[in-house]
């Protein structure tokens, strides 16, 4: 099962600000959430996946975390700097976790591993 957008954001912040978390609108946590179960659902339909196919379920992730983050429905909160460090290692370990080698992957397109969602990222 994914992590929750809650679990995300607790765990970039520091344990003494973790309170912070609940400063975040549930609309924007059950938006993220959505979005990262269905990402996670897409790669574990993955089965000996092409680089096509897996940047395509990158690129679909990144879009709809990018609808989430600019959509003004969430009392004008968004992705800060350090949920979004934390929303790409996130998408980095789910494609890990499922066997894919997301190093190999970004060096066959001539990225760095932490540039595979820089493509599409608006966050």
């Amino acid at each position: 099962m994914a992590e929750t957008a809650r679990e995300v954001a607790a765990g970039t912040l520091a344990p003494e600000c973790a309170s912070v978390a609940d400063l975040y609108p549930e609309s924007l946590l059950r938006a993220t959430d959505g979005a990262l179960e269905a990402f996670e659902d897409e790669v574990r339909a993955l089965r000996e996946p092409s680089d096509e196919a897996v940047f395509g379920t990158v690129e679909r992730v990144v879009l709809a975390l990018n609808a989430i983050d600019g959509d003004g429905q969430h009392g004008g909160a968004g992705f800060c700097t350090e949920e979004r460090e934390q929303l790409c290692e996130y998408i980095d370990r789910t494609l890990s976790k499922h066997g894919v080698d997301v190093a190999v992957l970004a060096a066959r397109r001539g990225i760095g591993r932490a540039e595979i969602t820089d493509r599409w990222r608006d966050w």
